[in-house]
């Protein structure tokens, strides 16, 4: 009888320990290899796990690494080996991807979201059970960044400029910045097939001295507005364009409205941005989580029409921006996501280069000229 009753008192402990592990917040690390502070694509993976602590009570933590590449796989080693502190660990971009995908099959029971850049699940030398235990995440940059080159080229034409000549400036010269670049230069055709784009690369990601230097060049050789692609370097794009009265297009972020807060007066020549919207994608991806429907050991690449990337509209947007523009994209907006205009990608077997001829873009039945005459 005693058995029996001691039985029964350890099968209640049992099921009031397994309510009380139900009821424990869901422990989430968000690893930045960087530092916060970029106004851009960090600080929007921040928001991002502060929006799933908001609306779903998640305990998170956030361990920035620093700015010296040296050490962010061992101390990506030094978070992942505290298991006691996470149940989920998010990272980003394609420098972190090799480092994640080959450990996580040390940690089956943890949940590894990586945005930015997919694991190598078909590779068996760096993900050794295929990364099973991996959701990644990556935007369709092209797709955003086309509707970045319509409105620039055809903010250009709006501002006097017969032959639009708009200018991008990336912080490397790597395939996921050559993806902004190509899709942004394919939208300067299609509104004008005598667009030039000026396309000159920073070699980093926090020079934003280096950033200033090549949008002035850009604003003298007759660069209307200028696209930055390139981080914390970026921020000297803004500058240059404040010190000229031009214009630019920020990237990642709403990077006007984040800038409105310390300078507003700044902010004013950010027209929109190239929005890759890491935040949204996050909290979509903790949804998945709780609703048991996370796809993992696979990637989904989000485009316009899931949310994944979209332009800014904004205060500044709509005082700068006449209704036809906006007109304008509003409509290249929906051709994209109904498929009536394939955006080229600088990824995959039909991967196109920068500075591809516009003649040699793909053609379109999209007629501008409904919009800008």
């Amino acid at each position: 009888m005693k058995k029996a009753l001691l039985l029964v008192v350890l099968v209640c402990l049992a099921l009031s320990a397994g309510v009380m592990a139900q009821d424990e917040p869901v422990k989430i690390v968000n690893v930045v290899n960087g530092v916060l502070g970029d106004q851009s694509f960090f600080d929007s993976s921040q928001r991002g796990v502060e929006m799933i602590a908001d609306e779903f009570g998640a305990e998170i933590n956030t361990v920035e690494l620093g700015l010296d590449t040296a050490v962010w796989e061992s101390g990506l080693d030094d978070v992942m080996s505290d298991t006691d502190s996470y149940d989920i660990m998010i990272t980003g971009t394609f420098q972190m991807n090799g480092y994640l995908g080959s450990r996580v099959h040390q940690y089956p029971d943890k949940v590894f979201i990586q945005y930015d850049a997919p694991v190598a699940y078909d590779d068996p030398a760096i993900c050794v059970d295929g990364c099973a235990n991996v959701y990644s995440i990556t935007y369709k940059q092209n797709e955003g960044s086309f509707l970045a080159g319509v409105y620039a080229a055809a903010m250009a034409q709006h501002l006097g400029q017969e032959a639009p000549i708009i200018g991008a400036v990336g912080g490397q010269d790597i395939p996921v910045i050559n993806d902004f670049i190509v899709g942004y230069e394919q939208g300067a055709c299609l509104v004008n097939p005598a667009s030039q784009t000026l396309v000159q690369y920073a070699g980093g990601w926090n020079d934003p001295a280096r950033g200033k230097e090549i949008a002035l060049a850009m604003y003298e050789q007759g660069a209307g507005i200028v696209f930055q692609i390139a981080g914390g370097t970026g921020v000297g794009v803004f500058e240059a364009a404040h010190e000229t009265e031009n214009y630019a297009i920020g990237v990642d972020s709403d990077q006007a409205m984040i800038m409105a807060e310390t300078d507003p007066d700044l902010a004013q020549y950010i027209l929109t941005s190239m929005q890759k919207n890491v935040d949204a994608s996050l909290l979509r991806a903790f949804e998945l989580f709780e609703a048991g429907e996370l796809p993992l050991g696979s990637e989904e690449a989000l485009g316009l029409a899931e949310g994944g990337v979209s332009l800014s509209d904004n205060e500044f947007y709509q005082a700068a921006t006449p209704q036809n523009v906006q007109d304008l994209v509003a409509a290249v907006t929906e051709a994209v996501d109904a498929g009536d205009i394939s955006v080229i990608s600088a990824f995959g077997d039909d991967a196109v280069t920068v500075g591809t001829p516009c003649a040699d873009m793909p053609a379109s039945d999209f007629d501008v000229s409904a919009f800008l005459g």
